[in-house]
This record gives C-alpha cells, sequence and structure tokens, in this order.
C-alpha cells in the first residue's frame, strides 16, 4: 500500500515539473522602432539604424554634387551585394532594403530595381506584348540605366570568456561609377556590444 501511495505522489510530482515547464508564454507587441536587443547579435535595429547612417553619410559626399553638375539631374542608384562575412546568419535582403528604402526617402537619387528584380520584370513585360492591348502593354528599351552601383561586407568579431561575450560588428559599403569604376564613396561603420552573463540570485 505504501509503495503504491509513493508511486501516486511521484507522478503527482511529475505532472507539476512538466505543467510547469509547458507554461504558456507571454507574447507583447511593440514599436517596430523600438531598440531591443535579446542575444546580442544583428538584428532589425542595427539594419535600420546602420542603413540610415550610412547612406545619410554617402549622399553628403562630393559626388552627388559633382553628378548634378555634369548632369543636371539625380543620380541613378542600384544597390547590388553586400557579403556576410561575419560569423552568424544575417538578413541581407532587409538590410539592402532598409538602404534603399533610405536613398528613395531622401529624393536626392533615383533608385532602380537589383538584377533579380528585373528579370521578373522583364517577363511581365514580355507576356505584357502577347497578351495585353496595345494601349496598355510597355515597351522595351525604356528602363532607366544606374550611374552607380552600391556594395559591400558585413564582418564581425566576437570575444568571449566563459559567459560573457564581446561582438565587434563592421560594415563597409562602397559606390562605384559604373562607367568608369571609380570608387566615389567609401563608408564604413562599426559596432560593438558587450553581452554579459546575467549574475544568478537566490
Amino acid at each position: 500500500m505504501k509503495v503504491v501511495n509513493v508511486f501516486i505522489v511521484l507522478l503527482t510530482v511529475l505532472g507539476l515539473i512538466a505543467a510547469a515547464g509547458c507554461s504558456s508564454k507571454k507574447v507583447t507587441r511593440i514599436s517596430e522602432d523600438s531598440v531591443t536587443d535579446l542575444s546580442g547579435n544583428w538584428n532589425d535595429t542595427d539594419s535600420r539604424l546602420v542603413a540610415e547612417e550610412m547612406i545619410s553619410d554617402c549622399l553628403s559626399g562630393p559626388w552627388k554634387t559633382r553628378h548634378w553638375e555634369e548632369n543636371g539631374e539625380k543620380p541613378v542608384v542600384i544597390v547590388g551585394i553586400v557579403q556576410n562575412k561575419s560569423s552568424e546568419h544575417i538578413a541581407i535582403d532587409t538590410f539592402i532594403g532598409d538602404m534603399e528604402r533610405a536613398f528613395i526617402n531622401t529624393g536626392e537619387v533615383t533608385v532602380v530595381a537589383s538584377k533579380e528584380e528585373r528579370e521578373q520584370i522583364r517577363d511581365e513585360r514580355q507576356d505584357q506584348q502577347t497578351y495585353s492591348s496595345e494601349e496598355s502593354m510597355k515597351r522595351w528599351g525604356r528602363e532607366i540605366g544606374a550611374d552607380y552601383m552600391l556594395g559591400g561586407t558585413i564582418s564581425s568579431i566576437t570575444d568571449q570568456d566563459r559567459g560573457d561575450k564581446v561582438i565587434f560588428y563592421q560594415v563597409d559599403l562602397t559606390l562605384i561609377d559604373l562607367e568608369s569604376n571609380e570608387k566615389v564613396w567609401l563608408g564604413q561603420k562599426k559596432i560593438k556590444k558587450y553581452i554579459e552573463r546575467a549574475s544568478l540570485s537566490y
């Protein structure tokens, strides 16, 4: 009889532990512009702030004024390849989108579609030649050629001692004149994060 009672008590304890482990999470919606750092890794805040700061610096360079003086119109920019050379996964497409948005929102440059986007658009334009009315179909040979291409790399270095960690990020961007291959702007942004192990409390 005692064995049965002990077994019942044991099952009850295990049930309570399992219930505690399966407790539901609490989800709170926060502003998309809020600064959040849970793991210390590169996140959406880093992507947006770095893009805005670097594009602002890019547009303050003398290349833009020179382009206006020589051509009398806004420069046309395409955002090309940004390589992830860091030790973690980084959503490069999000970073590219943030840079394109920062460029466009200034109204100071014209941004054209990427290579992959152009292929989709050309497929659609090809379909229009067959299936759209003559009045509505879009013509070939009307694309805007880019004057400059922006590209670069994201690198990182991690230094860790037990639970404490420092992550150093470096973003290097280069704007190149597509006709002359001249590098008209070089930008660099550094981020350093210290992730401290939480002390245990009893």
